[in-house]
């Protein structure tokens, strides 16, 4: 049995391959020419060229294959252009699954995101039941993943046999772009972070993310959703735990939300001049005070 994955060069993606190598799979990846392969040199996979937006090339990728981990996207806080986002992590996603519908494979396994489900108020733990509300972040990233589970589940009403993960704040090994959430470590290990905002957040290892997709197409419901998380932890003691690891002091001031809201607004302006990424995106500054915890639990007693 054969197995695709997309997104195989990236950050879950990587780990998610060494997994299924571990299980045995017979693994094909598709990846785009110009990808940077260092998360794959040397593995035992079957390289295919291509791109999730272009049907063809996705449909080309699929043959002899049953089993689909769409684990492509685009995650990042920025971009020149926004509308990079959607077109990736929407129309990709519908673009992919059409393939897959078309092709009839046994079982996808969709990689959303914890940004594509609500949080509640008071760090109350949200579930996979929760209503998204994340509209006001005004984050493209966040939009376009919940989006494009939106499509996927579209697809899962036409007969995809379909499994969606959300995956939480994602850390672990070969995050080389860094993801966002990896550059608060980078961050805080070269003493470039300035403080700390009064938010929190679910942190999950990448191996038990890989794991997890696994399991989501071995057991996981058709048309369900899985959120793969671990430890719900404040901004302040996940940097005083990376300092505390990296040997390093950690960052010891609180930022407020005017500040962080100032500062935000300024980085876009500087961005905006020099084309490269804001020191502090406007989405993360305004998460202060959000507590997005969630409960793991559906994923632990169906998926193990």
């Amino acid at each position: 049995m054969k197995t695709l994955v997309t997104g195989a060069t990236g950050f879950i993606g990587s780990s998610l391959v060494r997994e299924l190598l571990k299980e045995g799979e017979e693994v094909k990846v598709l990846v785009r020419k110009d990808s940077h392969t260092r998360n794959i040199d040397g593995l035992d996979v079957e390289r295919v060229y291509g791109d999730i937006r272009d049907k063809e090339s996705v449909k080309s990728a699929l043959k002899g294959c049953d089993i689909f981990y769409q684990a492509a996207a685009l995650y990042a806080n920025w971009a020149p252009d926004s509308k990079i986002f959607y077109d990736i992590n929407v129309e990709g996603t519908k673009t992919v699954l059409s393939a897959a519908l078309e092709h009839g494979v046994k079982k996808v396994v969709y990689t959303s995101s914890i940004a594509a489900v609500g949080c509640l108020e008071g760090g109350k733990l949200a579930n996979e039941e929760t209503e998204f509300n994340f509209w006001k972040l005004g984050s493209h990233y966040i939009r376009s993943k919940y989006l494009g589970e939106v499509e996927a589940k579209k697809f899962c009403e036409k007969g995809l046999p379909l499994v969606i993960v959300n995956p939480a704040g994602v850390i672990g090994v070969r995050d080389i772009k860094p993801t966002p959430t990896g550059e608060f470590i980078v961050k805080v290990i070269n003493k470039k972070m300035p403080g700390y905002i009064d938010a929190g957040i679910n942190f999950v290892d990448v191996e038990d993310v890989a794991r997890g997709h696994i399991l989501a197409a071995k057991k996981g419901r058709i048309g369900e959703r899985y959120i793969l998380g671990n430890e719900n932890m404040s901004v302040k003691d996940f940097f005083d735990l990376i300092a505390e690891v990296g040997g390093v002091e950690p960052p010891k001031r609180k930022t407020s939300y005017p500040m962080a809201i100032t500062l935000a607004y300024v980085s876009k302006l500087i961005s905006i001049i020099t084309r490269k990424p804001p020191f502090v995106p406007i989405s993360m500054a305004r998460n202060i005070g959000y507590y997005v915890y969630y409960d793991c639990s559906k994923a632990v007693s169906e998926l193990g």
